[in-house]
């Protein structure tokens, strides 16, 4: 038998079992019948949260491509969607623990991440480190078997209703900035940790500053060595781009979609106007086949800077594309019901239906291009580490952070 042979029938003695996993999901824990985070609890245990995770972890360490099988039955049968309850969490979160916790910790967070009975949320960004994340501030002092937190995030998603939080610190000043972050879970409700709302354009309060205030995190809860935060985080970005980008949507659906509607029920259908969804569907469609053949080469761990390309894409598709509904609109599409504040508990990165939800998303889809990494950045990630383009002058890369001259 060819080695080729036998990696076919692998392959499909892999798939044949996600199949059997999948029917007696399907026969026991019927979907409409069955309350979702019930499912998504029966759906974990059975392995196919992430069928590439470990065993008893979500998965069953078979190759990462089965999540699409996965993820097309359920789809099919109408199964409940936990990413947009739990984003973060889900598409960041979950494969950074998997990667870097132990054992223990690990099977601590990731059963109630998947069923979204706990909320996560990213804790990246300062008013100061921003494109620039390596540049954070906030500290972490070692006490014992623990960790005292002060400093200030920003634009945190979902802090509001979040149980934990990833958290990026700066153990070690003394050396360049890269090189002195630690990473860590942070329990959202420990003293010290105060949470503020972030009004949008929208008039949603789903992004906060986040305060910490002599906040302790025990060592337990430390991914990754000390000092060696930035490899951790990278994880979690890499995986970001690929949460926000990345999703394998069926043909046509999707924000596409609701454009289609929109021009069906316009007045406005003229052959300008039909040209622009033409070409705008067609982008989308270019978008979902590029980001489905990204999926294909990722054969195991962690994604690549690849994830960038469906990531810039799709951010900058989303923007012309409620601007194409927006314009169909007319007079229409300037009327927006409400700017009052709300504090949302879904993040604003999925579709709303509806002319609300199209307004709303005209409004929301400003941050896709600065979100999860600027088009900037993520240009810059494609150029150097895609293209093999020479990268920008980093003039600061070697000093100590301590010596780099702050704002």
């Amino acid at each position: 038998m060819s080695s080729m042979h036998a990696e076919r029938e692998a392959d499909q003695d892999q798939a044949n079992l996600v199949k059997a996993k999948l029917d007696e999901l399907l026969v026991a824990f019927p979907p409409d019948k069955t309350p979702p985070q019930v499912f998504w609890g029966a759906q974990y245990d059975l392995g196919l949260a992430w069928v590439h995770f470990p065993v008893g972890l979500g998965g069953l360490g078979l190759s990462p491509a089965l999540n699409d099988q996965v993820a097309e039955r359920l789809r099919s049968v109408g199964a409940p969607n936990n990413f947009a309850r739990n984003p973060i969490g889900i598409g960041m979160g979950a494969p950074t623990v998997v990667t870097y916790a132990s054992r223990e910790l690990a099977e601590r967070l990731l059963r109630p991440l998947f069923t979204t009975e706990e909320i996560w949320c990213q804790l990246f960004s300062e008013p100061n480190a921003g494109s620039d994340v390596a540049s954070l501030a906030t500290r972490a002092e070692r006490d014992g078997d623990e960790w005292i937190i002060n400093g200030q995030k920003v634009w945190t998603t979902l802090a509001h209703v979040s149980s934990w939080g990833m958290l990026v610190t700066r153990t070690e000043p003394n050396v360049p900035k890269h090189n002195g972050l630690t990473y860590f879970v942070v329990d959202m409700r420990s003293p010290g940790v105060e949470v503020r709302p972030l009004r949008q354009l929208t008039g949603e309060a789903e992004f906060n500053e986040v305060y910490f205030n002599g906040a302790r995190i025990p060592d337990s809860q430390r991914l990754g060595e000390v000092g060696k935060g930035w490899s951790v985080a990278i994880t979690t970005l890499m995986n970001e781009r690929v949460s926000l980008g990345g999703n394998i949507a069926p043909r046509g659906s999707g924000a596409i979609a609701e454009a289609v509607r929109v021009y069906r029920e316009s007045k406005d259908q003229s052959p300008a106007r039909h040209d622009e969804l033409m070409k705008l569907w067609v982008r989308a469609e270019v978008n979902r086949l590029t980001s489905f053949r990204a999926g294909q080469g990722r054969k195991a761990g962690n994604p690549g800077p690849e994830g960038s390309v469906g990531k810039l894409a799709s951010a900058e598709l989303n923007q012309k594309i409620y601007n194409f509904c927006i314009d169909t609109l007319g007079a229409e599409g300037l009327h927006y019901e409400s700017y009052e504040m709300t504090r949302p508990e879904l993040a604003g990165v999925g579709l709303e239906r509806g002319q609300r939800g199209i307004q709303k998303m005209f409004l929301r889809s400003r941050a896709n291009s600065i979100e999860g990494g600027t088009s900037e950045i993520m240009r810059n990630i494609l150029g150097e580490r895609v293209l093999g383009l020479p990268g920008e002058p980093r003039v600061d890369k070697d000093l100590p952070w301590n010596e780099i001259p702050k704002n």
